[in-house]
């Protein structure tokens, strides 16, 4: 399959990169711009470890081909950069092994643009797209509401 060239948006910057037209987002991101933060687990949608935000929302990476990312702006955890939502995970003590954590986070993040006075049932309702088989998610709801108390 032949490679083309696009640039996608990421973490705010252009970001020129050759793909084939079937590649994921996932894989253009750690395979050929070396951002590996948002991690392969499943690679079918399930877990959420390659949650990425896409114009302002949760995307699961695995599942959007990268040439789908042309013309949108992509965040990464690279580009979150110490941001409340990982002040907070860590405040909060909300991973253990720390391989969902970036897509949690991504998660999050999204979850609090989108609904930043979100209630419970959001909060649970969002983090049902991710899976953590090491942690309860206690920590990580009081985390997203530590940052919505301001914490």
């Amino acid at each position: 399959m032949p490679l083309q060239t696009i640039t996608l948006h990421i973490n705010g910057e252009n970001r020129p990169t050759t793909v084939r037209a079937s590649d994921t987002l996932l894989y253009a991101l750690r395979g050929r711009l070396g951002l590996t933060g948002s991690k392969p687990g499943c690679l079918n949608g399930d877990c959420g470890a390659c949650t990425v935000n896409v114009d302002g929302w949760p995307m699961k990476s695995c599942l959007m081909l990268a040439v789908e990312a042309v013309g949108k702006k992509v965040t990464t955890i690279e580009g979150l950069h110490d941001s409340p939502i990982q002040q907070a995970f860590v405040k909060e003590f909300a991973f253990q092994c720390g391989y969902c954590t970036p897509g949690f986070i991504m998660n999050c993040h999204s979850l609090l643009e989108q609904h930043p006075d979100a209630d419970d049932q959001t909060i649970k309702e969002w983090l049902e797209s991710n899976i953590c088989r090491c942690t309860s998610y206690i920590e990580i709801e009081k985390a997203v509401k530590a940052v919505m108390r301001g914490e």
